[in-house]
């Protein structure tokens, strides 16, 4: 186990998951808004248990895919972070696990520049103290608010994949991969 990190920047923070957490993640994750680029909604056993994963990474590493709490209104408005990829990434020939970073971000606080925000202090979590050495990212190619975030984060598409989780022929199989090294970045 791990201690946890606690992320803070000037409007909201990541934090790890707490009983509360769960009612507003499974809005989050059963909403067809939120979830447009994903495979399908989730229903609230499959938004607890992917809850569960994310908590569970945070107590292994102390880092993952955080909670996130705008400072004015305490209360989960999305997920935000850092996450193991659990799966050999295409074309990625180390043996070391790669870290994705990702944003979800209830519909009614999107577009605020929240996802930015917390993204920014996941690279800076990542690249300081957690010590690694790149974070990739990636979507499909119809979600371009997600990787024009990526972009302005300073991220170079490097290629595309065929998501391994999605069936052949599925229309979201396709993805675009996004990476960023510890030499490229430039914090805030």
């Amino acid at each position: 186990m791990a201690e946890a990190m606690i992320l803070e920047g000037l409007r909201l923070r990541l934090r790890p998951w707490q009983g509360a957490d769960w009612v507003p993640l499974a809005a989050i994750n059963s909403d067809p808004v939120a979830m447009r680029h994903f495979a399908a909604p989730l229903s609230r056993a499959e938004s607890d248990a992917w809850g569960a994963r994310m908590q569970a990474h945070i107590a292994t590493h102390g880092w993952g895919f955080w909670a996130v709490e705008l400072l004015a209104t305490p209360g989960c408005i999305g997920a935000v972070g850092l996450m193991h990829i659990p799966w050999q990434v295409p074309g990625r020939a180390s043996q070391v696990p790669a870290v994705e970073i990702g944003w979800r971000i209830a519909p009614a606080q999107q577009r605020q520049g929240l996802a930015e925000e917390a993204a920014r202090l996941a690279l800076a979590a990542g690249f300081g103290p957690i010590g690694l050495a790149e974070i990739l990212a990636f979507t499909v190619p119809a979600n371009v608010p997600s990787w024009r975030l990526m972009e302005k984060l300073g991220m170079r598409r490097i290629g595309g994949f065929e998501h391994p989780r999605l069936p052949e022929g599925h229309r979201l199989r396709p993805h675009l991969l996004y990476r960023l090294r510890r030499e490229e970045y430039v914090p805030e």
